[in-house]
């Protein structure tokens, strides 16, 4: 068959033959359909994810949309494995998949639920979320961050806040729910004076970015609440500005603030695929927003550097 292979961390997937994969026991070998390129792949790929084996050679890809030798359709989460999805073929636990109907669209899926799987995790499996509560999305003009918005709507959020970079991106927020915005790339002192005033008093904040944009929030948020013994649940998800802060003491004595991380390990894989089927069911129905492209996996050391601002892409066989 035919893979994307990483044979050394830091160098390029290249396209090209491999052996074909053999099931084990409770295993099954599926033709993948589609498969997204998410940023967790790239990390795969890198060898820098926290979950990574450092084995290779390596065939990247977390997930997809397979088809079973009996035809029937399937979205699969791979576990830690060196055999992924971005291939023809590869081999799947069956207890680790979803059903799909027959027309159900396989770029759509592949696409969306890696990204919204972070956010619609975290508010099912992280936190006993209230309908009502109000929502920080820390990085809300990247895709996570965008399906993050609309999925603490679905759940019944009463008030979605979303804080990114680039005024048009912002823009663009409001029709998939965001009631208000803040631009981070904005002086510091607009940007605290704005994350007190808007989100202040949120009840959740789902944060995407970490680093130094988390750093600077923290004491904003905390400083600007009404009530700072009423519980800030802190989820971090994400961490594409930067993977360490300096968290001040003096914000876990002036605020009641919980800081969690929701990603593997923090849930269980049977948790998580718990609140999968209803995940898929909303995602294929259309209920989401989301741009995909689908690429041919020939064309993936072509394709792997290229980025495209919120779209997901997602490679085909």
């Amino acid at each position: 068959m035919h893979a994307a292979v990483v044979r050394e961390f830091g160098q390029l997937p290249k396209y090209e033959e491999f052996a074909e994969p053999v099931a084990g026991e409770n295993e099954e070998v599926v033709e993948v359909i589609a498969s997204g390129l998410h940023p967790r792949v790239r990390s795969q790929a890198a060898g820098s994810h926290y979950t990574s084996t450092d084995e290779l050679p390596l065939i990247p890809g977390i997930d997809g949309i397979g088809r079973r030798a009996d035809g029937s359709l399937v979205y699969f989460l791979l576990p830690d494995t060196s055999l992924g999805a971005l291939a023809d073929r590869t081999v799947i636990d069956p207890r680790r998949s979803i059903p799909l109907p027959a027309d159900a669209d396989p770029i759509l899926l592949a696409a969306a639920m890696n990204p919204a799987m972070s956010s619609w995790v975290a508010l099912h499996k992280r936190i006993t979320f209230e309908p009502g509560q109000s929502v920080l999305v820390l990085g809300g003009t990247g895709s996570a961050g965008q399906l993050a918005i609309q999925i603490a709507k679905h759940v019944g959020a009463g008030a979605v806040i979303a804080a990114g970079r680039g005024a048009d991106r912002l823009a663009a927020l409001a029709p998939l729910g965001a009631d208000a915005t803040i631009d981070l790339s904005a002086d510091p002192k607009t940007v605290a004076s704005e994350l007190a005033a808007k989100a202040g008093n949120v009840d959740v904040v789902l944060d995407y970015l970490w680093g130094p944009p988390a750093q600077a929030a923290i004491m904003p948020l905390l400083l600007g609440r009404d009530d700072r013994s009423r519980l800030l649940s802190w989820i971090q998800i994400g961490a594409v500005a930067g993977p360490d802060i300096a968290l001040p003491s003096a914000a876990l004595r002036q605020a009641n603030v919980h800081f969690m991380g929701s990603g593997q390990g923090s849930v269980s894989a049977r948790g998580i695929l718990e609140t999968l089927p209803s995940l898929v069911e909303q995602i294929d129905r259309g209920g989401f927003a989301i741009e995909a492209v689908a690429q041919p996996l020939s064309e993936v050391e072509r394709i792997w550097s290229h980025r495209t601002g919120t779209q997901r892409t997602v490679l085909r066989p």
